[in-house]
């Protein structure tokens, strides 16, 4: 195929020649041109290894681009090797050849294809005998491995809907449903995985929830983003070093290093999971060194050199996508609507195509090394819904190609040297709604500098989506990930710090060492709490009383002391609790314990009719407080596994999600409950340690064989 596609490309281009200056016959330009290709093919699997661990020290996109250049210089060496120089092109010309060649070396070899063609069975089954002569005389593990796949926002009602209309046939296999194009008359398998939704902390976002699942614990993890007075600093849940704290603290307080220590990975994560294995993790990304490897997977990825080709015109595809998406959105005048302009329309190209097929393929190298535990985060739902809406026809689409993905690694998964349980999960859903300057004309900071007495400005200030592709894109530049969007700094000590995650919006005055009690706060600034309580974007404002411990402030003087409470559920005493539905009181009264919380702790309006909510950033699908669907994400698991909750019961809080993928794990390896270093749950443990272990990320072009660049 490289020979007949370096024959089709010398008929087509005119610089570029595989025969002398006076002619030769077909045969010999046949023959030429198989020397090339196979001088080319050798070049590129002895060569470009090389070559890519010569440049670790370039940005991993960067890194992306260099391929087509590379791949055109070894074009040209390869051409320069054919006796007689019968072989010629010019430089521009060859970066062309070799980028087409790779395409279609990429197209034919089926790497990273996910239609269920007998091609790409052949293709499984070559890699699986290929790793197995590998390993001759080594004997394969018999227990079950786990694969937990994370679609980054997808809500437990989403999902259901993406199977119902059929845009999601391997979900809808697994439930035992009739997937897209079977006949009625044609009976569904039995279901081979039961769904289950769980209910997410008040902090209904990636950083507080995967936490929890990965570390056990997402104790004082109040918002995204918040202000701790003790240090001064801003903590950024997808900021490398927030994150990278966040995973400390957990690890100190529960005592163990996470769900994916002995023999795990984490890929495409905020944080490690106690995993030797490590790909894209950001908790990492702060690290300097070698022993950082948060973004070796771009670099087994890209070893492959049509993994590169694939990757960037898929990229360009996706990124005109979007611009003809966004334009069409415009033109029909749609509501509501948000800015995509600007970087957007790349860092939606990198969710959905580089960092997926980065991820995925790292996901197949690992089941394929026989991993004993895999988590990896695939974000592209999500960065896509909170600028689309979480069920627009944009987010579908990305839902389609997930499921595809899905369907690759349940293909793969047939041939790894051991079974795998595969558990699908949310870490939270999206609610949709327009934004709370959109509809008022002003900013939740503009509403409290308007509160505190202070000047307005004339225009109100953006904020803009932390979604985790954002921060992942700047850690493949090595550019420093210090979020300054969704931060409102003061001009002067004594003005408040508003911050905004979501729908939930966090005032702080940093001049006060405490948390302010709302005494403090009436003496200092009385219009304050009333404006924030009356105003109709505003759902309800936690604050904490010297008299009457955690009180829910609502609008025309409603007031609910959280301790005082007879019954949680009961809706006549939660006041402006009573919309956001089951253990919200609880889960206010919780985040209020933790010692970082806000001095005012504020959710927007929610509409329980229509699920919508009042975003504090500029999203149209948004999530990180209550109200709607965010709070509510799913957890899919094989039938093999104990169920994840007793019936009629019911799964509250990512820490709960948590302890039962441990327990999983337990179950698989059978033996007692993991268990870390330290002994005392309070005891500090060194989580800065360069993690240990080789990584062993694979290319997707020969998954069997271990990645040696890193």
């Amino acid at each position: 195929m490289s020979t007949l596609t370096m024959l089709a490309l010398a008929g087509i281009l005119p610089d570029f020649k595989l025969q002398s200056d006076d002619g030769d016959s077909a045969t010999r330009i046949a023959i030429t041109a198989a020397l090339g290709a196979g001088a080319f093919g050798l070049l590129s699997a002895l060569v470009w290894p090389l070559l890519v661990r010569a440049l670790l020290l370039v940005p991993a996109l960067v890194l992306g681009l260099l391929n087509f250049f590379l791949n055109g210089s070894l074009l040209l060496l390869a051409l320069r090797l054919i006796p007689d120089g019968r072989g010629d092109a010019n430089a521009e010309t060859a970066v062309v050849v070799a980028a087409v060649m790779s395409a279609v070396a990429s197209a034919t070899g089926g790497a990273l294809a996910v239609r269920d063609d007998d091609a790409y069975r052949r293709r499984l089954y070559r890699l699986a005998d290929r790793r197995r002569r590998r390993a001759a005389g080594a004997q394969s593990p018999s227990t079950p491995g786990i694969l937990f796949l994370q679609l980054d926002g997808v809500g437990h009602d989403v999902l259901r809907d993406a199977v119902r209309k059929g845009l999601m046939p391997t979900v809808a296999r697994w439930l035992g449903e009739a997937a897209e194009g079977e006949g009625k008359e044609t009976p569904p398998a039995p279901p081979t995985h039961r769904l289950v939704p769980w209910r997410t902390d008040w902090s209904s976002q990636t950083g507080a929830s995967q936490l929890a699942i990965l570390h056990g614990s997402n104790f004082d993890v109040p918002a995204f983003r918040w202000y701790e007075k003790d240090s001064g600093e801003v903590m950024v849940s997808n900021r490398p070093a927030s994150a990278g704290e966040l995973q400390r603290r957990a690890v100190a307080r529960t005592g163990h290093p996470g769900l994916l220590a002995d023999d795990g990975a984490s890929r495409g994560n905020l944080f490690s999971g106690g995993a030797d294995q490590l790909a894209l993790v950001l908790s990492m990304a702060a690290r300097r060194g070698k022993e950082n490897r948060s973004r070796a997977g771009y670099f087994a990825y890209f070893s492959d050199p049509a993994n590169a080709v694939r990757t960037a015109l898929s990229f360009i595809a996706e990124v005109g996508r979007e611009i003809g998406e966004s334009t069409r959105a415009r033109l029909c005048r749609r509501r509501p609507r948000v800015s995509r302009g600007g970087l957007y329309p790349f860092i939606r190209a990198f969710a959905t195509v580089v960092e997926r097929d980065v991820v995925v393929a790292a996901v197949i190298g690992d089941m394929l090394a026989g991993r004993a535990a895999v988590y990896a985060d695939l974000v592209a739902y999500d960065e896509v819904a909170h600028h689309s809406g979480p069920t627009g026809s944009d987010a579908e689409k990305v839902l389609r190609r997930l499921d595809r993905s899905l369907a690759l690694v349940a293909q793969v998964a047939d041939h790894a040297p051991r079974p795998y349980r595969i558990v699908l999960l949310s870490d939270h859903g999206q609610s949709p709604g327009e934004t709370f300057r959109a509809r008022y004309g002003l900013t939740l900071a503009d509403l409290v500098r308007a509160g505190c007495g202070l000047p307005v400005p004339r225009r109100a200030r953006r904020t803009h989506s932390g979604a985790e592709a954002r921060s992942a894109v700047r850690a493949a530049l090595r550019r420093p990930v210090e979020e300054g969007a969704g931060e409102h700094h003061p001009r002067r000590v004594a003005e408040p710090i508003v911050l905004a995650s979501g729908n939930l919006g966090l005032v702080s005055f940093p001049d006060v060492p405490h948390r302010m009690t709302r005494e403090e706060i009436d003496r200092r600034h009385p219009a304050l709490l009333p404006t924030l309580a009356n105003h109709p974007g505003i759902g309800f404002v936690l604050v904490r009383s010297e008299e009457h411990g955690p009180l829910v402030l609502g609008a025309r003087g409603a007031e609910v002391r959280l301790d005082e409470l007879e019954d949680p559920e009961d809706p006549e005493s939660l006041g402006p609790l009573a919309d956001f539905g089951p253990g919200a009181a609880d889960a206010v009264r919780r985040t209020d314990s933790f010692p970082h919380t806000a001095d005012i702790m504020v959710n927007s309006w929610y509409d329980p009719q229509d699920g919508e909510v009042l975003a504090f950033e500029e999203q149209i699908g948004s999530h990180g407080g209550l109200g709607g669907a965010q709070s509510r994400p799913f957890l899919l698991a094989p039938l093999a596994l104990s169920p994840a909750v007793e019936d009629g019961g019911e799964l509250v809080g990512a820490e709960a999600v948590g302890a039962v993928l441990r327990r999983w794990r337990d179950e698989e390896r059978g033996r007692s409950p993991l268990v870390g270093p330290a002994t005392d749950p309070a005891a500090s443990v060194d989580d800065r340690r360069p993690d240990t272990g080789s990584s062993t990320a694979f290319s997707v072009a020969d998954h069997a064989v271990q990645d040696k660049t890193h």
